[in-house]
């Protein structure tokens, strides 16, 4: 048994957990005169949110693939523009051959040497960013079932909103990544040659300051988790 088999059977055990809770609190209703959600809608509840849920990680599959369709279609046409790949190790070469000119030796005080520190903190940073990216929609891609488990109740479905939020928040991001990339390289084509000025190297240093400030512009345009070094999902549920 996958492990996508075992989460839904663990999904599926807790749905008959919610259907047993429903039961019992149904026989003290009646016997107490207390006001319920009546059968009828939650039997439709349930049989809808179990549809939905024994075919959420189908239906995560497919938007991750749209996703990443629409991500390579825009880095398909810096692609045509441009001749080159359109990926964060040709724009780690580009910035290389710019910033780091003829193999000379880093010197901290002078204004390249600042700026090559900068920018190698930048993708030190942008590694661990994207890393952790990576790791969280794995993670959320496997809590997709109990996301949309917690609907059946109204004292649960904050969840599924964090949830979702979080999700397309970081499917998003590869979205914007991909056309931060392609105006990075516009941008950096058009400098290339006069790459010695320190202008034009702070414009470099700017593409990557970009890069480095996607997950913020999201998180404040979308909401949802952070991916940050100094982030963390401590507010996660003050998504909802």
């Amino acid at each position: 048994m996958d492990i996508n088999s075992g989460i839904l059977l663990i999904a599926n055990s807790l749905l008959l957990g919610f259907i047993l809770y429903y039961s019992v609190k149904l026989l003290l209703a009646y016997h107490m005169g207390l006001q319920i959600e009546s059968p009828l809608s939650f039997i439709v509840k349930i049989l809808l949110f179990s549809i939905f849920m024994n075919f959420s990680l189908f239906f995560c599959e497919q938007i991750i693939n749209l996703t990443s369709y629409i991500s390579l279609s825009i880095r398909s046409i810096g692609e045509n523009l441009f001749n080159k790949e359109i990926c964060f190790t040709t724009f780690i070469n580009q910035l290389n051959s710019t910033l780091f000119v003829d193999g000379s030796s880093l010197n901290v005080f002078s204004i390249d040497g600042l700026l090559k520190s900068i920018v190698s903190f930048g993708f030190f940073n942008l590694i661990l960013s994207y890393a952790l990216r990576y790791v969280m929609l794995k993670v959320l891609v496997l809590i997709t079932p109990f996301a949309f488990l917690t609907l059946i109740t109204k004292n649960t479905d904050w969840f599924f909103k964090s949830w979702l939020k979080s999700f397309l928040s970081l499917l998003f991001m590869q979205i914007l990544i991909s056309i931060i990339l392609l105006i990075c390289f516009s941008i950096n084509s058009n400098l290339l040659n006069n790459a010695s000025d320190i202008f034009n190297k702070l414009i470099l240093l700017g593409s990557v300051y970009a890069l480095i400030k996607v997950n913020d512009f999201i998180k404040e345009f979308m909401g949802g988790l952070t991916t940050t070094v100094q982030g963390g999902i401590a507010n996660f549920r003050n998504n909802s």
